[in-house]
Order: structure tokens, then C-alpha cells, then sequence
């Protein structure tokens, strides 16, 4: 008789058949603003050329998205690839690279080609943060100096987006700090031939890139925000001991001190690149 008066459940436990799936939200639909801290629905940010909507933060874009905003595919002919070899048997290197290469579909950190860009020929070359973070290596550096000597011969300009370009790539040692000679001896042909050379700084622009063909255009750029410069501020810091000034090293810096010619948005580069080579043409 006690059972009678137990208190029946007030809940109860359904479980999931067992061929039902469970919904999940896909990943990788957001991205917080670096700088202000929003969040963007990433639709949104690609629409914007990956611009934060609210405070104007440049995100850091692949080289293939980089292409995308400067021209059209059937007028980019990229180059031949090349793969990088490993001169010194560093540890590890060979599936490094395997691994940059499955991950941004380039062979190395260097996308360049012959492109039109709003009707301008010229070669085309950016440099992506992704691959090894855009270091400049043995392949790198080969591929633009073909560059600037297809640029000689065609008497067309050249426009390099250092694309968050590093340093010498380490794992290549002084085959990959040749690069630096190697590539700014290229621009100075082409800039005693008379011809163009447009060097979009964008962040970060730093090391042996910086030191080398991207400080060398006859028309320097940079984007809103970029890091430029050899060292970056906490190295020159650390070294030097001193404070160093507000903004150091940053386009708006570099701006303010003449090491550059323009500052100019992602969103406004096509147009602003475009009319330096049709007024140069």
C-alpha cells in the first residue's frame, strides 16, 4: 500500500533515435575585429574586401584574395611554379613546406604573373603572409627577379604587394639572404630602363623584404595600419633600451617621415593603383 501514495516523476528522459543526427552551428562563422573587438559575420567581412565594417581594421587576406580584388582571372597568367629545394637539410623543412603548400594552394610564398589591371598590363606579384609567413627564400626570390626581367623586356611596370612579406627565410641561410642583393639589383635594371615599379607596403612588411625591393619602388603604397620596417618595435626596443615614439613603424608613421608616398585603403587600392599605370602608360 506504501506505493501507492510515491510521488510520480514530474520529468522524463527522451533520447535521440538512434539514426538521428544532432545539429550542430558550422564553424568559422564569425571573426572578432582585432581592433575594435567586434564580431563580423564572415559574409559580411569578405563583401567588405575583408575591412571591419564598424572602425575600418585591414584583416589580413591570402595572396589568391588579394588577386581576386585586382583583377580578373582569364587576365592573370601566372608564371611557371617553382619548389623550393632545401640546400641545407634543415630539420623539418621539406614538410613545412608540403604543409604551406596544401594549406594556400601556392607552391611558394610569391604568387606573380602578367596581369591587366583596369586595362593596364603590367606584372603582378604578391606575397602571402600564410605561406611560412611570406618569407622571401631561394624561390621567392627567383620568381620576382623573372618578373622584373620579363618586365624589361615587355617595357611594362611591375607592382609587388609585399602581401605581410618577412624575412630572409632562415631554414635557406645565405642562400635565401641572397635574395636581397639578387632582387634589388633586378629592380635597379628595370628603374634604369626608365620603367615603373609600384611597391604596395601592407602589414607587416618587415626583414629582408622590407630591406630589399620593397623599399625600392619608384611609387611607395601602404595600407592603413601595416607594420614596415627592418625590425619590428619590440626588437628595436629590447635592443636599444630606449622609448620608442608613438606609432613607430607604422604607415602612418613611416607616412609623417617621408619613407612612403600614400597611405590608401583596401577598398580604394584598385582604383588608386590602376590611374598610377594608366597615367604612366
Amino acid at each position: 500500500m506504501l506505493n501507492v501514495f510515491k510521488g510520480k516523476p514530474k520529468y522524463m528522459t527522451v533520447r535521440p533515435h538512434e539514426d538521428q543526427e544532432r545539429k550542430e552551428f558550422p564553424n568559422n562563422l564569425w571573426t572578432r575585429c582585432d581592433s575594435c573587438g567586434k564580431m563580423i559575420f564572415n559574409k559580411e567581412l569578405e563583401k567588405y574586401a575583408f575591412l571591419c565594417p564598424s572602425c575600418g581594421h585591414h584583416f589580413r587576406i591570402t595572396a589568391k584574395n588579394r588577386l581576386a580584388m585586382l583583377t580578373k582571372d582569364e587576365d592573370f597568367q601566372a608564371f611557371p611554379p617553382l619548389v623550393a629545394a632545401d640546400p641545407l637539410g634543415f630539420p623539418g623543412y621539406a614538410e613545412k613546406i608540403a604543409q604551406a603548400q596544401k594549406q594556400t594552394g601556392l607552391d611558394d610564398a610569391s604568387l606573380i604573373g602578367k596581369a591587366k589591371i583596369q586595362g593596364s598590363s603590367c606584372i603582378l606579384g604578391i606575397i602571402d603572409f600564410s605561406f611560412i609567413g611570406g618569407s622571401m627564400g631561394s624561390v621567392v626570390g627567383e620568381q620576382l627577379v623573372r618578373g622584373f626581367e620579363q618586365a624589361l623586356a615587355e617595357r611594362l611596370p611591375v607592382v609587388i604587394f609585399s602581401g605581410g612579406g618577412g624575412g630572409a627565410r632562415m631554414h635557406e641561410g645565405i642562400f635565401s639572404l641572397m635574395q636581397m642583393a639578387k632582387t634589388a639589383q633586378a629592380v635597379g635594371k628595370h628603374s634604369r630602363a626608365g620603367l615603373l615599379f609600384i611597391s604596395v607596403l601592407t602589414h607587416p612588411t618587415m626583414g629582408g623584404i622590407y630591406a630589399s625591393f620593397a623599399s625600392l619602388g619608384d611609387i611607395i603604397l601602404a595600407e592603413p595600419g601595416a607594420l614596415v620596417g627592418f625590425a619590428g618595435p619590440r626588437i628595436v626596443e629590447e635592443t636599444t633600451r630606449q622609448k620608442l615614439p608613438e606609432g613607430f613603424q607604422t604607415a602612418e608613421y613611416a607616412l609623417e617621415h617621408g619613407m612612403i608616398d600614400a597611405i590608401v585603403s583596401r577598398d580604394r587600392m584598385l582604383g588608386y593603383v590602376g590611374r598610377l599605370l594608366e597615367w604612366h602608360r
